[in-house]
């Protein structure tokens, strides 16, 4: 390739030669996006699947800007260019040679990152439980900009051992000042590996928290709670944790209704009009069918418990809700009776025992007054008269 560059450059004049160089990467890029990505692009359109047009989209600007670089730097490396062209050897390698290959590397390192992140983003949106956890793009992400960084530095002919050897002595003080960040970054990585939760996951952890998974970080992961509180968790606390993830395997969840009928109840027209109250609740699902069992014989009351099942844990309350209010009306109807305990309360004065107001009869005779004293009969059986009591004496007038 080079003798033939060599051969078609021969007898170019400076100024014929640049030109001729700016016209071959230009060709090369106008090339690139009007045939080769435009060919591609209709190619992937006849497929099922949207990645592979995440991948076209994202690597358009990249191939791009390499078929107009990489041109440059190629010719500017032919002695024949390099001698024709109108600026130095020095000043071309400068200008031309190492910053092309520079911008070639960041844009092929943004280029990595987007298209991975957006690969992540449309297998995460798919609600799949076998997806990239967002974790996993931001470890992508650090692994990119070393990868970038060293690669600039190696191609500006910077030593980079003296910096991997600080880097050492730094990454173990940093590891000891910043112990908790490495535990929490180390904790979202094994949290991804062992497929805990994903986003749009409800889970409960250990301590009573509970919300839906928004946001999964480096650091930590983020819970939108029931009251709409964003509850931020560190990911090596909730790598320690006991987490209950909710909506996994499946969204549905089962709810117990448990519910008590009084002894002597038809038990046959119970659990039927039970079946119809579930039946008729839109947030319960007809797929497991609703059932109802009968649990214990209660104190006062036969124990049964309705199973039925809604589409999500955050329904569960609602559905709950709205099946005791339907139970209660249901019930009532049919003249079935929800018992409830009941006591008997005696009230006990002056040696005396009387039954509590809320048992007495209403129509039952009120007991009878305790006789005026007699004064008399209390001088002659020696007892003291009350202090308060009006005396003779005390009813006269003073003169």
């Amino acid at each position: 390739m080079i003798p033939s560059l060599a051969a078609l450059f021969e007898g170019f004049s400076a100024v014929e030669a640049t030109l001729a160089v700016l016209a071959v990467s230009i060709v090369a890029a106008v090339g690139m996006e009007f045939v080769v990505l435009r060919v591609a692009r209709r190619i992937v359109s006849t497929t099922d699947s949207a990645y592979d047009d995440i991948v076209i989209a994202s690597l358009r600007a990249p191939l791009v800007v390499t078929a107009a670089l990489a041109g440059v730097f190629v010719l500017t490396q032919v002695p024949a260019v390099r001698a024709s062209v109108i600026v130095e050897p020095r000043l071309l390698d400068a200008v031309f040679g190492r910053p092309s290959l520079s911008v070639i590397v960041l844009v092929w390192a943004y280029a990595a990152n987007a298209v991975v992140n957006r690969l992540v983003a449309a297998v995460n949106a798919e609600g799949g439980r076998f997806d990239f956890a967002p974790v996993f793009s931001n470890v992508w992400t650090l692994a990119v900009l070393v990868g970038s960084a060293g690669t600039l530095l190696w191609l500006w002919g910077i030593e980079i051992t003296p910096l991997l050897g600080a880097a050492g002595v730094a990454g173990i003080a940093v590891g000891f000042a910043a112990k908790d960040t490495v535990a929490n970054f180390f904790g979202g990585i094994a949290l991804y590996f062992d497929d805990t939760y994903k986003i749009g996951d409800y889970i409960v952890l250990d301590d009573g928290t509970a919300g839906t998974v928004i946001k999964v970080g480096v650091r930590s992961t983020t819970l939108l709670t029931r009251d709409e509180v964003l509850v931020t968790v560190p990911n090596a606390a909730l790598n320690a944790a006991k987490v209950t993830n909710e909506s996994a395997p499946q969204r549905r969840r089962r709810i117990r209704v448990p519910i008590g009928v009084a002894y002597g109840t038809d038990v046959d027209a119970f659990e039927t009009l039970a079946m119809e109250v579930l039946a008729a609740e839109p947030l319960v699902l007809d797929s497991p069918k609703p059932r109802a069992r009968f649990r214990s014989f209660g104190d006062s009351a036969l124990q049964y418990e309705l199973l039925c099942w809604v589409n999500g844990p955050t329904r569960r309350r609602r559905a709950q809700h709205e099946l005791n209010r339907a139970l209660y009306v249901a019930l009532g109807d049919a003249g079935i009776e929800i018992p409830y305990p009941k006591r008997d309360v005696t009230v006990t004065s002056a040696g005396k025992s009387f039954p509590a107001a809320s048992s007495l009869d209403a129509e039952s005779p009120a007991p009878d007054p305790e006789p005026p004293r007699d004064p008399a009969a209390d001088a002659a059986s020696g007892a003291r008269p009350d202090a308060d009591a009006e005396t003779p004496d005390s009813r006269a007038e003073t003169p």
